[in-house]
Formats: C-alpha cells, structure tokens, sequence
C-alpha cells in the first residue's frame, strides 16, 4: 500500500509541475528605453543632462529611473500593460506623477519610438 500510495504522489508531483508553465512574454515593449535632454545655465553656463529611463519586463512591470547628470534622482517600479498596442504606464510609488499612455513608433531598424497620443516623444529603445 506504501509503495501505491508513493507512486500516486510522485505522478501527482509530475504532473502538477508540468502543467503550471509560465507564459512566454515577447511583447516588443520589453527592454530599455530612455529619454537624454540637456540644458545649459545661461549665468553660470553650466551644462546639465538629464535622462528617464525605463526597464520593461515581462512580468508586466519595470523599473523607471530619473537621472541628473549621472546620478539617480529618484527610481521607482511600476506596472504596465498593454491593450490594442496602447500601452498604460503607472507608477504606485509616486502619487503625483500620472498614468503614461504611449504607443510604439517603428521609423526604421535604428530608431524604434515610444510615443504619447498627440505624437510627443517619450522615449527611444536602448
């Protein structure tokens, strides 16, 4: 009866692990993207860059960084999903800043866009 009994639970091990597969995500989304923009101090001519970047994953959720010259500024995760190729942004940890709405851009191989509904720039995949 043991032996029965361990056969059973073994099978049930089996096949309880090969039916609980992940879904592969390949959303075109996933990856880096980023935003540089620069500005110079008229008084003190000084030249500061500025950088967004977003991780996707596909676990729907990402990393967004804030960078000043070099330095994080302020980083936080966020979800995003995606329906009909508009994508939806948000940001939990940070109340004031609002939901993103973007679609992707595709020009050419080098230059693959993510942009707002009025055709703003977001930001570039890396």
């Amino acid at each position: 009866m043991k032996k029965v009994f361990s056969f059973l639970t073994i099978l049930a091990i089996i096949l309880v692990s090969n039916c609980s597969r992940i879904e592969d995500n390949n959303d075109p989304v996933i990856g880096v993207w980023s935003n540089a923009t620069t500005s110079t101090n008229s008084t003190t001519q000084k030249l500061t860059t500025n950088k967004q970047e977003w991780i996707f994953n596909d676990a729907y959720l990402g990393r967004y960084h804030d960078l000043q010259n070099g330095k994080v500024i302020m980083k936080t995760d966020f979800k995003w999903s995606q329906k009909d190729g508009v994508y939806t942004i948000s940001y939990p940890g940070l109340p004031d800043k609002p939901t993103d709405t973007v679609v992707i851009v595709d020009n050419s191989p080098e230059s693959v866009l993510l942009e707002d509904p009025t055709g703003n720039l977001i930001a570039l995949r890396e």
